[in-house]
């Protein structure tokens, strides 16, 4: 049973007390005692109590910490809206797909905490929507979410030491909107949820010619490795930038395979030794125009030798 003050709390609609209420529970496991207390508030919400954001903080707390009896449950009712993250992501982060299995009904929820435990290296796990159930020898060690019990750190990869360069004067620009649309997918929370901006380009040519093609006469340009680049497309199509809601690990993974299948016109769903071949083919870059950092970037330049075209992504999203 919950106490009296969680109680009195519901029906004064104080929030604040009721966030200690939770914090205590959570400390001493008493997981019957919160989903009960997510009862109550649920019912006070019909009778006009304004705690609806308790129910969303509860369905987060019990997929964050909660073991799989309690945190599959909550997983599988789908988006929690304001929650700091998606509940798959929230709780494979702290919990294995043996843990929590048996307790995900059947559904695009359990396919996606499945994927996230993949995206974190667990293997044996069954098939997953379009992508291998284990990572392969040529991904990177993707840039996974730390959830907290009042924020998420999700930190982007370190950008290289670039080094300046003038670009060419004449480009070729082409058309190719299915590459760019790939590259632009990346950041679409950026663009259409919070305040960022997005460019894409590409060129009969190099990768200077790409960023040429953005309006740069001057960038500084570093090269990066398949594994790096792929990180960096992870992480931003996993983030929400600034405002926008996070998509999680598992849609980054996604979203940085469609790229690569995308620029190299590969069939989807994918093979994934086409798949590594042709990304360790192309060559990447990071680029800026040295100014200073706005908080959230994603600035690459991809060249295919093979095909002679190259792709750039120029996406920045800030918090004001």
């Amino acid at each position: 049973m919950i106490s009296q003050r969680a109680i009195d709390a519901i029906e004064s609609t104080d929030t604040d007390e009721l966030i200690r209420v939770i914090d205590g529970y959570c400390e001493t496991a008493s997981w019957d005692e919160l989903v009960e207390l997510r009862t109550r508030c649920q019912e006070a919400v019909t009778r006009g109590k304004q705690v609806w954001g308790v129910d969303v903080l509860i369905r987060y707390r019990l997929a964050l910490e909660a073991p799989g009896k309690f945190a599959g449950p909550v997983v599988s009712e789908g988006a929690a809206r304001f929650a700091l993250g998606p509940l798959a992501e929230v709780a494979a982060s702290t919990k294995t797909w043996s843990e929590v299995r048996p307790f995900l009904t059947n559904g695009p929820e359990r396919m996606t905490f499945a994927s996230e435990r993949v995206v974190r290296g667990e293997e044996g796990i069954g098939p997953i929507a379009d992508l291998p159930d284990q990572l392969m020898d040529w991904e990177p060690t993707y840039p996974v979410a730390k959830y907290k019990k009042d924020k998420v750190e999700a930190p982007s990869p370190m950008p290289p030491a670039a080094s300046d360069v003038t670009l060419p004067n004449q480009i070729d620009r082409i058309d190719d909107p299915t590459s760019e649309g790939a590259l632009a997918d990346l950041v679409q929370p950026w663009t259409e949820q919070s305040n960022g901006q997005c460019e894409t380009a590409s060129v009969e040519g190099k990768a200077g010619d790409a960023i040429r093609a953005l309006g740069l006469t001057q960038a500084r340009i570093e090269g990066l490795d398949t594994t790096e680049a792929l990180a960096w497309m992870a992480w931003a199509g996993a983030s929400g930038g600034a405002h926008g809601g996070r998509r999680g690990a598992a849609a980054g993974r996604y979203g940085a395979w469609w790229a690569v299948a995308a620029l190299c016109d590969l069939d989807w769903p994918p093979d994934p030794v086409e798949v590594g071949a042709a990304a360790n083919r192309l060559r990447w870059f990071w680029f800026d125009d040295g100014a200073p950092g706005t908080g959230w970037a994603l600035r690459l330049a991809i060249e295919d030798p093979a095909s002679g075209f190259s792709w750039t992504i120029a996406a920045v999203d800030a918090a004001d």
